[in-house]
């Protein structure tokens, strides 16, 4: 275009000379001019594309479908745009799969305590002519609701979800015990008991509510995958105090093994594969672990750290769960 606006000047220059030249210079004249236009047309559709494009992508992001620009222009400014738009994709993305998985880990959470409370329930009501075991009953349910609460007060924590829970020292046997409490009724109703073996008065760093959630979850394990008799067993080593569970029952399937503590993972088909996932998650939230210590017959290990987790120092002694 800016050839043909420059031929202007020349052409006016040659008619008055020779008007036989203009004549052959307007028919070239008008060539350029349908070229330059062609050619003006083509460079500004390659130019908007990649702005169409990344208008789209920005568009889908803000509808929450993250897909990524997936190209580059080799443009130093639009890449750069596209690259931001990647960025904020991936983090679109995660976001999105931490809230599901909260979703998911809250609803697996809360059925245990939900599902104590209702037979707790259950015992009041069946014994509604016996006052001192409705005390009784009602007294576990109320403290039930109360971890309940707990465990929805722990789901909220933006604590818990960035990993910054600050643990303390306290006695295992608290927790232990009223855990035990909490699943006696499951295990009378399946015919089955539970045994409390080991050293009495350990202490460890946890949180209650973390460490409590962690043996429901291996007692719930044990009620629905394995057998017999469950014994709890307390020690400790130099480091750490040590709690087992233990069943009678076939234990891990061999091909499992590997894999036990991956989420989604279940020896049954009707398993959601979340407690064993979440319950190693929550060990080590607290500075702990967890791992399986024999696979037949099976036997869980949680190991609590004696010493204060690094970069922490001493705590404030732990409550109740």
């Amino acid at each position: 275009m800016a050839v043909a606006i420059g031929t202007i000047p020349l052409l006016i220059a040659v008619a008055i000379r020779d008007a036989r030249l203009l004549s052959l210079g307007l028919p070239m004249l008008a060539v350029a001019v349908a070229v330059a236009a062609g050619v003006a047309r083509v460079v500004a559709r390659r130019a908007a594309r990649p702005v169409e494009e990344l208008a789209e992508a920005a568009g889908r992001l803000g509808t929450g479908d993250p897909r990524p620009v997936g190209r580059r222009y080799g443009v130093t400014e639009i890449d750069q745009v596209a690259d931001g738009l990647d960025s904020a994709g991936r983090r679109v993305t995660h976001l999105l799969t931490a809230d599901r998985e909260l979703a998911i880990d809250a609803s697996h959470q809360l059925r245990t305590p939900l599902t104590a409370l209702s037979m707790r329930l259950e015992e009041m009501i069946a014994a509604a002519g016996d006052p001192e075991v409705v005390r009784e009953e009602g007294t576990a349910a109320l403290a039930q609701a109360e971890r309940l609460a707990d465990v929805v007060t722990q789901l909220l924590s933006p604590a818990r979800r960035v990993g910054a829970v600050s643990v303390g020292r306290g006695g295992i046997d608290q927790v232990v015990s009223q855990q035990m409490t909490e699943w006696e009724p499951a295990f009378r109703r399946a015919g089955r008991k539970m045994v409390l073996t080991g050293d009495p008065g350990l202490e460890a760093y946890f949180t209650p509510g973390g460490l409590a959630q962690v043996i429901a979850t291996l007692l719930d394990n044990a009620l629905m995958h394995g057998a017999g008799t469950v014994t709890i067993r307390r020690s400790q080593s130099a480091r750490s105090v040590v709690i087992e569970v233990e069943d009678e029952g076939g234990g891990v399937p061999a091909e499992l093994v590997s894999r036990i503590f991956e989420r989604s993972v279940s020896g049954r088909p009707e398993g959601t594969g979340l407690g064993l996932s979440l319950a190693r998650t929550m060990a080590a939230a607290d500075g702990g672990r967890i791992v399986l210590a024999r696979r037949k017959p099976p036997v869980f290990a949680v190991f609590l750290p004696r010493n204060p987790p690094a970069g922490q120092g001493q705590q404030a002694r732990t409550g109740p769960a």
